[in-house]
């Protein structure tokens, strides 16, 4: 089971990664991209008071995980263990985290801008239908 769990969180948490990263291209999961990317900042700077800047629940079981099976990875953060497995390359985690805090300001950017803008022609359409 730990093993299955350990393949699971690979890809769910890197499956959470890239929905953050891209998720407020489509329409569709714009507000849900928003949502998680809330979600995301709060963890990181509010529980990171408590539990170190970056603390992820995903991590946290994650790691659990990868201990019952005997893993002990030298990386703190995921997204530098991800770098470092799907590259090979050792990274420093400060870099890693400028650049994880740099993807999810713009990500976050985006995403309230375009969910306004989506917000404001939803609402100009229904005006419209009010007026017909």
């Amino acid at each position: 089971m730990d093993a299955f769990l350990n393949i699971f969180f690979f890809v769910f948490h890197t499956c959470i990664i890239l929905f953050i990263v891209f998720g407020w291209i489509w329409k569709k999961t714009r507000l849900a991209n928003l949502i998680l990317i809330v979600f995301t900042a709060f963890s990181w700077f509010f529980l990171g008071i408590w539990y170190g800047f970056g603390y992820c629940p995903c991590t946290d079981w994650h790691w659990q995980v990868r201990m019952k099976l005997g893993l002990y990875d030298s990386s703190t953060s995921y997204l530098e263990f991800l770098v470092e497995k799907l590259t090979g390359l050792d990274v420093s985690r400060a870099l890693v985290d400028i650049f994880a805090v740099a993807f999810l300001i713009a990500a976050l950017c985006l995403s309230i801008g375009l969910n306004i803008r989506d917000l404001k022609k939803k609402q100009t359409k229904n005006m419209s239908r009010e007026k017909e």
